[in-house]
């Protein structure tokens, strides 16, 4: 005699259901098992490349910006170096016109406008000065009076400076809108 026959059929069926339920859920958790264990590990991998591509992007984001200042520190230099040109002209300007104008003041030096040939013939001459003992050549020339000198003097000095401003301007925006 089996086992088999021993045990009536109701609880044969019973038992076979039992362990066909049991090996059913014991595969389905080694199925879970795999599964969760191959998502993981896909998981974990699409982790990793988030993860380089973010250190990717920080890179050539932390590159970007050393360009950027790299180019705004060279932008700085060369208008700094442009400020100290503009400023070495206008100070010799200024300088060579301080000395003008001492010259002037001392009679060192004088200034002269010169005569219209047509306006002497029409009678309204302006006599020729000349230095003592000097005879001039060339074309008849007037001393101006010393106070005006210095008046021309300054506005020239003036329009000097002025073009000095203008230029080193110009050359500011020249530098700001050119890209290198």
């Amino acid at each position: 005699m089996r086992i088999g026959e021993l045990i009536p059929a109701p609880y044969r069926l019973l038992a076979k259901s039992v362990l066909m339920v049991v090996l059913v859920g014991g595969s389905a958790a080694i199925t879970w098992q795999v599964q969760d264990w191959r998502y993981g590990n896909q998981l974990a991998e699409q982790g990793r490349l988030h993860t380089e591509t973010l250190n990717q992007i920080t890179l050539a984001s932390v590159a970007q910006q050393r360009a950027e200042r790299d180019k705004r520190f060279a932008l700085e230099q060369r208008l700094a170096n442009s400020d100290q040109t503009h400023y070495r002209v206008l100070s010799d300007v200024q300088r060579d016109q301080g000395r003008l104008r001492d010259r002037l003041a001392t009679a060192d030096l004088r200034l002269s406008v010169l005569l219209d040939p047509a306006a002497s013939a029409s009678g309204l001459a302006v006599p020729a000065t000349t230095a003592t003992g000097g005879v001039v050549h060339g074309p008849a020339r007037a001393q101006l009076d010393p106070a005006h000198a210095q008046r021309i003097i300054g506005i020239t000095d003036a329009g000097d400076q002025g073009l000095i401003a203008l230029a080193a301007c110009q050359a500011y925006a020249k530098e700001v809108s050119t890209p290198k």
